[in-house]
């Protein structure tokens, strides 16, 4: 059984969080500068099995599509033509940057490494991550 790579697709940075081999946790892998992450993906592919992509849905509150669905539409597209023989799952990302805030406060990080925007997406991804799987032992 191949991994779930969960992608917190940014502007800028774009966080990245992976299960393990066998489906059962969900942890933050790293922070990759997007215009580098098409080759980065494909080199992780090589070295890894990666079954399924899930890439967050950006949202506004009555469930339309925020702006940034605008940057990540054309990404998904991408990935889809790059990798055809991967499943690409989306999941709905509203309050992921909130909810990784707070982990990091409860994980007791300090102010300074809270302020780390690339640890921010790492987390935000993981928290994806985890949202994702819990919908799937939740159908099964």
């Amino acid at each position: 059984m191949g991994r779930i790579l969960a992608i917190d697709y940014g502007i800028k940075r774009t966080g990245i969080a992976v299960t393990d081999s066998e489906r059962i946790i969900a942890t933050g892998l790293t922070t990759v500068n997007t215009p580098l992450l098409m080759q980065w993906l494909q080199d992780y592919c090589k070295k890894e099995q990666v079954d399924v992509f899930v890439v967050g849905e950006p949202k506004h509150m009555d469930n339309t599509p925020s702006q940034s669905a605008r940057i990540i539409e054309p990404f998904v597209g991408r990935l889809r033509e790059a990798f055809p023989d991967k499943e690409i799952a989306r999941i709905d990302e509203r309050f992921t940057s909130k909810m990784a805030f707070q982990a990091m406060i409860d994980g007791g990080l300090k102010k300074k490494q809270r302020q780390d925007k690339a640890m921010v997406d790492q987390v935000s991804a993981t928290i994806m991550l985890q949202d994702y799987m819990r919908k799937l032992k939740i159908e099964s």
